[in-house]
């Protein structure tokens, strides 16, 4: 039979043993480790999150618990090193409060109230009304005066976390909408206001000890005076000291470090006038920058530094040191008064703010889905409720359990907000159009409009032709805007003339209005000609190198136009090879393949129109390249136009893959997943096989496959290529993961081109055979496909 009690000694000693080596690692340096692990873990923590958009206060608060609430973690943390942290803490909370109080501008509530802000101050007065009335029946105070108790709470669940609701909104990327707006203005007034307003309760009902506030009128007057002093001193004095300083330190130049330490100092001292006669410390360094100056150097470098403290060093320790005041093994689970109250003051907390927000909304004209959005948005708390909660604990006026449950309604309220961002996105998806200008995209029962730039005169045979093959069926019609690209000079500035109106301004420079009158005049004498089904306006892009592409963006945006036809910046010698191009127009393609509104097409003229005008009776060899991705399906859809023109023999040549050939590459590029190589294959497949069956099986257009193994293969039949078309239509892009233009662009001399527009226009191929370049218009950045300045309020 065995022998129980050795056993059980054995299994108390090594339980002792244990205990002994993890309070030995956790002496001295273990609590360093213990630290540093909050902050590594929250990173860790928040980057498994990331899929969840969850902001950082959740991983912070998490691990933060966890941690500090392991045993030999807890029980390492004496009383003596527990008070460091209590300090440490309490100092973290005065700078938080202080930079919250510094991004605010208190004179907006003398102003008239805007509807963000209408909805804040009902929403807070709603959730005012309804924990008054609710929570003393719940008795979350202990040994505490309920009065003061229940306001201060009040206050707390009217208020939100509105560096939280800030930088959520901006990192979702709703920040330019008009529900994003919104929330973030009735953020900050309602943070605003709830702070506000504990400070001046704090001086009738002090937060510290609420039995101080009973013995007598004197304590009262001493705050009152202190803190309007510094209310004076910061709102009517500190801008004399903070402009001087300011002037002394102009933008560009450093700061100076005397200068530095000046201000830093003044602002302490500001910050410690209130408490000196018994006010609240983090409260007066929140009023203190409430009415410090927010604009000039030094309040944004005092802003940004601290913000960047603040988040690097003191928010993860700010939750460790919450895990040790927080006892979780006393959170009583079992008793339901724990869960009445828990439960009720999540529904206090949301329903109040929606509630609030709703009534205001509707009363607004406002849909109801959106408000209910907004208000559940307007519930997230932050870093101060959590303290509040943990102070509360401290001074004894509510018990763990409440504590508790505080803490993690604060968590609850923080959580769910991304998935309401979500939720937002997805009713803003159905509800607002999506206009992607893409030619791919175009209705064929719609006109197809197209922003055509020129340079000067010597690209009219070849935008001429361009338009002349772009033309499609007379039905819809074509519609050109054709646009002068001219750097605003020096000279040229200086013969603007004010026209009617703010924005119109006459150019009466001589050659520029010369050059204007030339290609009006040939543009005219073709539509007279041929102009059949072809509308032409024209346009003028008059600006610096450094703005033209942002003009001619705004004008693409206005004019709805699908397609941008650009020349490229170099232009053709009389011996058929290119020059060096101007450097300011290569700038503007390259800044507007990256940002345009709508598909981007390039231009590398090598005579297109000077050795042959196209007319319907002529005959131009044309070719469409296709390898795959969406800008040779977007090259692909433009060729259908091209098809159409009698005057035209297009050949549709498209490059295939031979994977079972012997020079097949044995490395494959794994920038992309398999899953979207093979939907990008199943794009290109559907979208060939409409374009055969309507052109090529149809007789309009040639076809012609090439099975190759690798780039090398690729590059060998492009150079065939040579003399056999006078214009070949490709995709800037082709698709990245294809082994039949990996390392193409290894050699590129004008990456804005592609690889294959590179390997065409470049110094070896034919000396008579343009390259039209198409780049599909590219969504990134927007809310997959969704304007980041949607409305839908």
């Amino acid at each position: 039979m065995p022998n129980t009690n050795s056993t059980s000694q054995n299994t108390t000693t090594n339980q002792r043993c244990l205990n002994f080596v993890a309070a030995s690692m956790m002496s001295g340096s273990g609590k360093f480790i213990a630290v540093i692990s909050a902050y590594v873990l929250s990173r860790v923590a928040h980057h498994l999150l990331k899929p969840l958009s969850q902001p950082y206060i959740t991983s912070d608060l998490l691990i933060g618990v966890f941690l500090a609430s392991l045993p030999p973690v807890r029980d390492s943390f004496v009383n003596q090193l527990t008070l460091t942290l209590d300090n440490v803490v309490d100092f973290g909370m005065i700078c938080y409060t202080f930079v919250l109080g510094l991004e605010m501008d208190p004179y907006v509530i003398l102003k008239s109230p805007t509807r963000p802000a209408m909805m804040a101050y009902v929403g807070m007065l709603s959730t005012f009304i309804i924990t008054c009335a609710v929570t003393p029946w719940l008795h979350y105070s202990k040994n505490t005066n309920m009065v003061t108790f229940t306001i201060s709470l009040s206050f707390t669940l009217s208020g939100n976390g509105s560096h939280i609701l800030t930088r959520l909104i901006t990192n979702l990327k709703i920040g330019k909408s008009d529900i994003g707006k919104f929330g973030t203005v009735a953020g900050v007034h309602s943070d605003m206001i709830t702070m506000f307003l504990l400070s001046i309760g704090f001086i009738f009902y002090p937060v510290e000890n609420t039995a101080r506030a009973q013995e007598g009128i004197k304590d009262v007057i001493k705050m009152v005076s202190a803190l309007v002093i510094q209310t004076i001193v910061a709102a009517k004095i500190s801008p004399i000291f903070m402009n001087w300083v300011n002037n002394e330190n102009p933008e560009g130049k450093p700061l100076k470090g005397s200068h530095l330490v000046l201000s830093m100092a003044f602002m302490a001292v500001i910050c410690t006038c209130a408490p000196w006669f018994g006010y609240n410390s983090f409260l007066s360094a929140f009023m203190a920058g409430l009415f410090l100056p927010s604009e000039g150097r030094i309040s944004k470098w005092t802003i940004s530094k601290i913000n960047y403290l603040l988040s690097i060093l003191f928010y993860p320790l700010l939750f460790f040191w919450v895990g040790l005041k927080v006892d979780l093994s006393s959170f009583q689970a079992g008793n339901i008064e724990t869960w009445g109250r828990f439960f009720s003051l999540l529904l206090i907390t949301t329903v109040g703010k929606v509630a609030g927000t709703v009534i205001c909304g509707l009363l607004l004209g406002y849909h109801l889905p959106e408000l209910i959005a907004l208000g559940l948005l307007l519930t997230a708390k932050g870093h101060f409720h959590v303290y509040l909660a943990i102070h509360a604990l401290r001074n004894g006026r509510i018990d763990m359990t409440t504590c508790i449950s505080m803490v993690i309604v604060i968590f609850l309220t923080i959580v769910h907000t991304p998935f309401v961002v979500q939720y937002i996105i997805e009713r803003a998806r159905k509800r607002v159009p999506i206009h992607r200008m893409a030619l791919q995209c175009l209705d064929p029962s719609s006109e197809l409009r197209i922003l055509l730039c020129v340079h000067g005169p010597h690209n009219l045979p070849s935008t001429i032709n361009l338009t002349e093959i772009s033309r499609g069926t007379p039905d819809p019609r074509l519609l050109v805007y054709v646009t002068d690209m001219i750097e605003l000079t020096e000279q040229i500035a200086a013969t603007l003339v004010q026209g009617e109106g703010v924005d119109n301004m006459t150019i009466t420079d001589k050659s520029v209005t010369e050059m204007r009158n030339q290609i009006s005049h040939a543009f005219q004498a073709y539509i007279d000609e041929n102009g059949d089904g072809i509308a032409l306006s024209r346009m003028l892009t008059l600006s610096t190198f450094s703005g033209m592409a942002q003009d001619l963006s705004v004008l693409a945006d206005n004019l709805m136009v699908s397609l941008i036809l650009l020349p490229f910046h170099k232009r053709p010698n009389a011996d058929g090879t290119l020059d060096e191009g101007h450097p300011g127009f290569r700038y503007v393609n390259r800044k507007l393949l990256r940002n345009a509104p709508c598909s981007i097409g390039i231009l590398v003229d090598r005579g297109f129109g000077i050795t042959e005008k196209i007319s319907r009776s002529s005959l131009a060899n044309v070719a469409i390249i296709f390898i795959g991705g969406k800008d040779d399906r977007e090259a692909l859809a433009y060729a259908g136009r091209v098809a159409w023109h009698p005057g035209v023999k297009l050949t549709a040549i498209r490059f295939l893959v031979d994977k079972n050939s012997e020079n097949a590459p044995r490395r494959e590029n794994h920038r992309v997943s398999k899953a979207e190589q093979e939907e990008e294959m199943r794009l290109d497949d559907e979208c060939f096989a409409e374009f055969y069956e309507r052109y090529v099986a149809g007789g309009k257009v040639a076809y012609m496959e090439k099975h190759l193994a690798n780039s090398s293969e690729t590059y060998t039949n492009l150079r065939s290529l040579e003399g056999q078309y006078s214009l070949i239509i490709v995709g800037r892009g082709a698709r990245a993961n294809t082994m039949l233009t990996l390392g193409l662009n290894d050699w590129q001399q004008c990456p804005e081109l592609g690889p294959v527009g590179d390997v065409l226009s470049g110094s070896g191929f034919a000396c008579d055979t343009s390259i039209l370049i198409i780049q599909q218009h590219s969504i990134k950045g927007k809310l997959d496909g969704l304007s980041d300045e949607f409305s839908i309020m």
